[in-house]
């Protein structure tokens, strides 16, 4: 059986071992705290030989960048209407088959139907205009392509393909007033 050595290396005759540190006197432990203190409270300046005092000028803030302006977000009128859809929706690149505008109030649904689509891929392009969210939603007899609560103030494209001649049915809720817009065009 092996044996387990008490010590890693002997000691030499003549060397002592260290006594355990003491901890130092609550005085000088006290005196460590108050010299940081005061060290702290210390300011430094300095002069990089500018006109004016360093004391003297004061720095002003900048004022706020504001992102998004929630007044702008407020519905327009019938007669606004146009301005905003033409700025809103981006041009579109192939033929339109479907567009619609219109205020809603709040809480109401609006449902518009398409002419029938022949078979194939188009694009939804939505943008709406309320302090809340605007709800879309896109179906065909049997399938919903897009159901879709928007961000108003983000415009939206989705591609969606029909695989039968179909009409599109697309339904439109707010919960307060709301401008709403969305356009069908076929890709390609």
């Amino acid at each position: 059986m092996p044996s387990v050595r008490r010590f890693s290396a002997p000691l030499s005759q003549g060397t002592a071992r260290v006594p355990p540190a003491t901890k130092p006197p609550a005085a000088v432990v006290l005196a460590l705290v108050l010299a940081a203190g005061a060290l702290a409270g210390c300011e430094y300046t300095y002069d990089d030989a500018r006109a004016g005092t360093v004391q003297g000028t004061a720095t002003i803030a900048p004022a706020p960048a504001f992102t998004r302006d929630p007044l702008q977000q407020d519905p327009v009128s019938d007669a606004e209407l146009g301005d905003w859809v033409s700025r809103a929706l981006p041009d579109s690149t192939g033929p339109v088959v479907q567009a619609d505008a219109g205020l809603l109030a709040a809480a109401e649904v609006r449902i518009i139907s398409s002419p029938v689509l022949k078979t194939g891929t188009y694009i939804l392009a939505i943008a709406c205009r309320s302090q809340r969210r605007v709800t879309f939603t896109v179906r065909t007899e049997t399938l919903t392509l897009v159901d879709l609560g928007l961000r108003c103030g983000i415009n939206r494209e989705n591609v969606i393909y029909v695989s039968t001649d179909s009409v599109l049915t697309v339904r439109v809720e707010a919960r307060t007033a709301a401008n709403y817009a969305f356009r069908v065009y076929r890709l390609g």
